[in-house]
């Protein structure tokens, strides 16, 4: 019966991405927020159902599938459903190193920004954030969504790669080759090669054809097939070649391969 089902579903955690205070799933059918502030910023997107909300004592509404909603820190807001289904929502709350306080007042009169890209970036943030082990993905995808808000806050345009930009890349390459099973962190590798993280990762697309972290990934995937088969266990090679676990290795092996590392070791002959 409908009366059984749930009426709320709530998922949050505290990832390991510096600048994301938290991250919040939950489905409301009638919750109702109650005026108060943040001392992060709210980023939200809807994926189902209307919400109609109060920032700074005016209202606003937002449908899902659309735009994104932008809070900022120290504003007072409330929130409740339009509809009787209610609504289902993804919230990432970000701290003053992704986007600074001063930035709040520009941010009260359009809440709500109608931008497609921006959206499908924070929907792909969301799907990293999911899984462990995804920190370097995650990381890149923040940083293109900082870039895009800046660009709505504060009018600044991301700049594009010119004649430096093989050079960049290539010493990107040597760095990640040199940490495949350590891994490394967006910002270390800007702070070493002295660039902005956008940049950074446009210079490498530019060139290899894909971004750092996908690149780190195939090389993982590689040793993998490797070591898969001269015959060692899934679970040691998710360890050595620098996978979060298991279920790390497999989601991303079956992505590349096609198989899970375990039918791979099973039906291979080394023919392949």
């Amino acid at each position: 019966m409908a009366s059984d089902r749930p009426r709320t579903s709530i998922r949050a955690w505290r990832p390991s991405v510096p600048g994301i205070a938290e991250v919040f799933h939950a489905h409301f059918t009638d919750h109702a927020y109650p005026a108060h502030t943040h001392d992060t910023w709210d980023l939200m997107i809807l994926d189902d159902g209307s919400v109609d909300f109060a920032l700074d004592r005016r209202r606003h509404g937002a449908a899902g599938g659309a735009g994104v909603l932008l809070l900022p820190p120290g504003v007072p807001h409330d929130g409740r459903t339009v509809t009787a289904s209610g609504f289902r929502k993804r919230n990432l709350y970000l701290d003053a190193s992704v986007l600074p306080h001063r930035l709040a007042g520009r941010a009260v009169d359009t809440p709500v920004l109608n931008d497609g890209l921006l959206r499908r970036r924070i929907d792909q943030l969301h799907a990293a954030l999911v899984h462990a082990g995804d920190g370097f993905e995650a990381e890149s995808r923040l940083s293109f969504i900082r870039e895009r808000l800046h660009v709505h806050l504060a009018a600044l345009h991301p700049r594009t790669p010119g004649r430096e930009a093989n050079r960049l890349a290539t010493e990107l390459r040597q760095l990640l080759d040199s940490r495949t099973h350590k891994g490394l962190s967006l910002r270390e590798a800007a702070a070493t090669l002295h660039a902005h993280p956008t940049h950074l990762i446009r210079c490498f697309k530019q060139t290899y054809g894909l971004p750092p972290h996908a690149y780190l990934t195939g090389k993982r995937i590689e040793h993998a097939r490797r070591l898969l088969l001269a015959g060692h266990r899934p679970a040691e090679v998710a360890a050595t070649v620098g996978f979060h676990d298991q279920a790390h290795l497999n989601r991303h092996f079956t992505r590349h391969v096609g198989t899970t590392p375990a039918r791979y070791q099973l039906k291979t002959d080394g023919a392949l």
